[in-house]
């Protein structure tokens, strides 16, 4: 395993110091996002070249870009809307070929119009589950047709909420081309952090083989997001868990200020050097 962090983290952009700023604070992947390259995160066109370009940036700095966000509302229930961001989406999917970038990221959405981390009733209704069916249909032909895999994050707020609606689309789409990005934060509201050890250890035995990308998000005991080490949640603990699944890959920490940036990534990887010489 690798530390790893989101590079909307930075206010660097790419072109420019971005990737030299990542890979001096310590990380060694990074999560990207097409806006870290002044584009829209779902750019209705794609400069000719650029995708290769950022690509060579992080290898010239010796930063694996691990994964592209392509977050968009896949639950909205206005598919007109929903349908407006398929373009954005495509040339996402297309950057990622470009950049040689295996995994595109997703956010399964919500049925609150303003905004979709927020949770609503309606996200555990059978049309939301439809809906999110239908744009997940849409997104997997593209997987097939630029040889990608998606990664849907369970979040608290969306359709997928936890490891339980996580199974459950596994299950029911049953393609090669969809993963889990897993993050303990999100299974972990205050109500639910004393169950913490049982409620990681059901993820990761439930979605464990399907593990794409593992996120290292903290939270204080209010659910206030802090830097990895400084809240409630167990990283070790949680590291020990998807590490015993199989999983090597990086370890990406977000929704830190800059600043934290490089104690973050010695955090990380003192836990992942520790978790590695450590029995699960």
């Amino acid at each position: 395993m690798t530390p790893g962090v989101f590079a909307r983290t930075y206010s660097a952009k790419y072109p420019g110091s971005l990737f030299s700023k990542i890979r001096a604070d310590g990380f060694g992947a990074t999560q990207f996002n097409l806006s870290c390259a002044g584009l829209a995160s779902l750019p209705r066109e794609l400069p000719d070249g650029i995708a290769a370009s950022i690509a060579q940036g992080a290898r010239e700095a010796g930063i694996s870009i691990c994964a592209l966000s392509g977050t968009y509302n896949m639950a909205h229930p206005d598919p007109v809307y929903r349908r407006s961001l398929r373009l954005g989406f495509a040339n996402v999917m297309r950057a990622a070929r470009e950049m040689g970038v295996p995994l595109v990221t997703l956010c399964t959405g919500s049925r609150e119009l303003s905004d979709m981390w927020r949770a609503h009733p309606d996200n555990a209704s059978r049309q939301a589950w439809y809906d999110l069916r239908d744009e997940l249909a849409f997104a997997l032909a593209l997987a097939d047709e630029f040889d990608l895999t998606l990664g849907i994050e369970p979040e608290p707020g969306n359709v997928i909420c936890d490891a339980a609606a996580a199974r459950k689309v596994l299950d029911e789409v049953r393609s090669p081309r969809l993963g889990i990005v897993l993050d303990a934060a999100n299974l972990l509201p205050p109500s639910a952090q004393s169950r913490q050890q049982e409620i990681v250890a059901h993820a990761t035995d439930s979605l464990g083989e399907h593990l794409l990308l593992v996120h290292a998000k903290d939270i204080d005991s209010h659910g206030i997001v802090v830097p990895a080490g400084k809240g409630a949640v167990d990283l070790p603990q949680f590291v020990a868990r998807v590490r015993a699944t199989g999983y090597d890959g990086p370890l990406v920490g977000h929704n830190f200020e800059e600043v934290d940036a490089p104690g973050v990534a010695d955090y990380l990887q003192r836990i992942i050097r520790r978790e590695a010489h450590e029995p699960a």
